[in-house]
């Protein structure tokens, strides 16, 4: 089971990886031009939109959670290398980007039909100030699943030695991603002589969006810190009844002697 499991967690995790790698890199091509950017965003729309998409992406998503909580009640020794630390605070932020994601543009769409674009998002990012947050977010969950996969390849000598490169992409990535970002939005800004208002369908239903982030948050973060004190009373439990045990065999061995 065991194994079965950690077959799941990286599967999931390569969805996941896959979905970061590839929104960086449309992130990326604002280097280039606005209008690449946008090319590429109508072709990740296409592909995450789709249905086999959208069962990919939240299935992997929703697993990878699930198994997270898992990994979080089971565990018995807290005791971590500062790699594995770095893991897991990176692993615990991605829900975060994705929450904020799926509602500000996959909800969006699905329920008030807005129609996002790089030029939409960078208006909305400017004017409700969370430009910082959004590409502060992107990184951690980029780190989160090049360390896993690091984690579960290390182990063979091809990995190893192509550590320097692995490294330069590590980093490469975000810095890429924050640059061609920054590129956009002196593109947007350069275009109009002041920033037009967000789309009025946002602005409209946007009460509504900030209430499902703030729930969907919420439940998120009850849900972590339900099992990790779900795990540690566990743990306690545990301790008290091998202690108990303990002493019993110690007050019963004078009268065996």
């Amino acid at each position: 089971m065991q194994l079965v499991l950690r077959r799941l967690q990286l599967t999931s995790g390569l969805v996941l990886l896959t979905y970061l790698f590839l929104h960086l890199v449309n992130h990326a091509l604002g280097i280039w031009s606005l209008d690449l950017a946008g090319r590429g965003l109508i072709l990740a729309i296409r592909l995450w939109h789709s249905w086999p998409g959208t069962l990919l992406l939240y299935g992997a998503a929703s697993l990878h959670f699930l198994l997270a909580l898992h990994t979080i009640y089971g565990r018995r020794d807290w005791t971590l290398t500062p790699t594995e630390w770095v893991r897991l605070w990176a692993g615990l932020s991605l829900p975060l980007l994705l929450i904020r994601h799926a509602v500000s543009t996959r909800l969006a769409a699905s329920l008030y039909g807005f129609e996002p674009n790089y030029e939409r998002i960078v208006v909305l990012l400017i004017t409700s100030g969370t430009q910082g947050l959004q590409l502060a977010l992107l990184a951690p969950g980029w780190l989160h699943g090049c360390l896993g996969l690091w984690l579960r390849l290390r182990h063979y000598p091809a990995v190893r030695r192509a550590k320097p490169a692995l490294l330069a992409v590590l980093v490469g990535m975000p810095l890429l991603s924050a640059a061609g970002f920054v590129r956009m939005k002196r593109a947007v800004v350069a275009m109009h002589a002041s920033l037009p208002a967000p789309d009025a369908k946002l602005v409209g239903h946007q009460v509504s969006l900030d209430a499902w982030r703030h729930n969907l948050v919420a439940l998120y973060i009850s849900l972590v810190i339900g099992a990790l004190v779900a795990g540690l009373l566990r743990n306690w439990l545990a301790a008290r009844t091998l202690r108990g045990r303990g002493l019993k065999q110690v007050a019963a061995s004078p009268s065996e002697n």
